[in-house]
């Protein structure tokens, strides 16, 4: 169940997200629910998230953009079976995000960017502090050829974080193609989807996707089993299932996917990201749904 002050939290960054959605028309915003009924077990896990990217043009001709990027995860875990550790020391992992970015034209179809921000990831069972920060970083850049015989946009660059165990890059990875009328698919990381626009005005969609879904919390109380210590927690799955959006206007949409993990992998680690206990393995199935805001 949230805390009262996790759902004014949540309220306050829906505000903000249509506050902005209001005042500028090239804003990017996403109100989402996730869950996660793991198979064979009672356990669970639920996600509540609000995500607002306000853009500040520094010229009329938008060559030169200024970006800010606020986020808000909430993250309900239920560990209903038998484990060797107090499951009420990782009920809940909260995710809060404030980054700075910077998109400038340098040709009709070429942008470039940059981006970066600071995270908190953690328990929270107290004031956040020490490995509940993590920095991160990204460069990327955007080719858009909306006039091409197949339109298509391909975004693509790098980005790096301070999370433990990770000393190294991830690639940014999205091309976006327009093959037919009705017929698109993107290949990327971490998504990548065909989908096929049910009526000739676009208001309805039916996709087939394959993702990689994540989160990582920081442990503020360790917990120890059987000597070894674990410092953090997190989830990794590999999802393949089916979507459906449906466009109340060309920019806003409501969104439900309906999946199934072919990977999952949710355990307590150390920051070396060796495995101390896992928690579920199973494949699972995924529901995730919401409304989108995208330009």
């Amino acid at each position: 169940m949230i805390k009262p002050f996790h759902f004014l939290f949540f309220l306050f960054f829906l505000f903000l997200i249509i506050a902005s959605a209001q005042a500028q028309t090239t804003d990017i915003a996403r109100l989402e629910y996730m869950h996660i009924p793991f198979s064979k077990s009672k356990n669970s896990v639920s996600r509540y998230r609000a995500l607002a990217q306000i853009p500040i043009p520094l010229d009329k001709e938008f060559n030169n953009v200024f970006v800010i990027g606020l986020q808000y995860r909430y993250i309900d875990i239920s560990i209903k079976d038998e484990v060797p550790f107090d499951a009420q020391q990782v009920n809940s992992v909260e995710r809060l995000e404030a980054s700075l970015g910077y998109v400038f034209k340098i040709s009709t179809n070429w942008r470039l960017g940059a981006q970066a921000g600071v995270r908190i990831n953690s328990t929270l069972n107290s004031s956040a502090g020490g490995d509940d920060y993590i920095y991160f970083g990204s460069i990327y850049a955007i080719n858009d050829m909306p006039d091409a015989d197949k339109p298509y946009r391909l975004i693509f660059g790098l980005n790096y974080s301070t999370t433990p165990g990770r000393n190294y890059p991830l690639p940014v990875l999205d091309y976006s193609v327009k093959y037919r009328p009705n017929w698109e698919y993107t290949l990327g990381v971490p998504k990548s989807s065909i989908k096929n626009f049910l009526n000739d005005n676009h208001k309805d969609a039916l996709q087939a996707f394959v993702e990689l879904d994540n989160f990582f919390g920081n442990l503020q109380r360790p917990i120890s089993i059987d000597g070894r210590t674990a410092e953090n927690i997190s989830l990794t799955m590999v999802l393949g299932g089916l979507g459906y959006e449906h466009f109340f206007t060309k920019k806003f949409r409501f969104f439900f996917y309906a999946t199934h993990s072919v990977y999952t992998d949710f355990k307590l680690r150390n920051n070396d990201r060796e495995d101390i206990y896992i928690i579920n393995d199973q494949n699972s199935l995924y529901f995730r749904g919401g409304l989108k805001l995208k330009f």
